[in-house]
């Protein structure tokens, strides 16, 4: 498995909101995107104590569960234990009062890969000619969609796009989705925050991670495109690419 990550403060913003992380047990890896709520207060320390929170947890747990169903499960309880330390946090400290972030987590197990998230950050996977947003954004306008209110082209210029109706931290509970899906040798995983989205269609996403380069190189160069057409947002990207030369039977991880 080859990892990479990248975060930018982008082209306007003044600081970056964004957080990530990747991080390894044995064959285990756990990567995880958060981006700070826009408009809302201490959005750059609800991802920072949001991605911590995971980091902590991941290294304190003895054991991860095997199977999907329980992934999904341990994964959501880990989220909520975050969402508690931001909420209680922002109780304590006035200056942060209203702050949250999205977040989307990814766990390999090696066979397959759990995805957990709440927001608008999502995770899309590449395999062999087939890209497939894992996520389905937490937001407004994803709510007209759904409910076929609006179009898909619509969504991408509505004027409430980035209103979110589910965060990390802004409630005491919370309610994270969590879905688990098998992977295949040379399949790439991206998570991202929505100042990548928001810039490059997933059209052109797809072409860049066929590209026949190394994971950091696509990341970087995904980043510089959000960049170039606008980087009106932070941007955040983190990659994973398990290996081609794994052969069946074996850990693709």
């Amino acid at each position: 498995m080859i990892t990479a990550l990248k975060t930018d403060t982008g082209k306007i913003r003044q600081h970056n909101e964004d957080d990530a992380g990747i991080f390894r047990k044995e064959d285990l890896v756990l990567a995880v995107v958060a981006d700070g709520m826009g408009g809302h207060l201490a959005g750059d320390v609800a991802s920072k104590i949001a991605v911590a929170a995971m980091e902590e947890q991941w290294n304190q747990a003895e054991t991860v569960p095997s199977l999907p169903s329980e992934c999904e499960v341990w994964l959501k309880e880990r989220i909520q234990q975050a969402n508690t330390r931001i909420y209680d946090h922002a109780k304590a400290h006035e200056e942060c009062r209203g702050m949250g972030t999205t977040i989307v987590c990814a766990l390999f197990t090696g066979k397959f890969v759990t995805v957990a998230h709440i927001g608008d950050s999502r995770c899309y996977l590449l395999q062999e000619d087939d890209f497939i947003q894992l996520t389905e954004d937490h937001s407004l306008v994803n709510e007209l969609v759904r409910t076929g209110e609006i179009s898909k082209q619509d969504a991408e210029h509505h004027p409430r796009k980035n209103v979110l109706t589910r965060a990390l931290g802004t409630d005491e509970n919370i309610s994270p989705d969590a879905r688990s899906f098998e992977l295949s040798a040379g399949d790439q995983l991206l998570l991202c925050s929505d100042g990548l989205t928001n810039k490059i269609e997933d059209d052109e996403l797809k072409q860049m991670l066929q590209a026949e380069s190394l994971p950091q190189e696509k990341v970087d160069l995904l980043i510089d495109k959000a960049n170039q057409n606008g980087g009106e947002d932070n941007i955040t990207a983190v990659l994973i690419e398990l290996a081609l030369h794994a052969k069946e039977g074996e850990d693709k991880c």
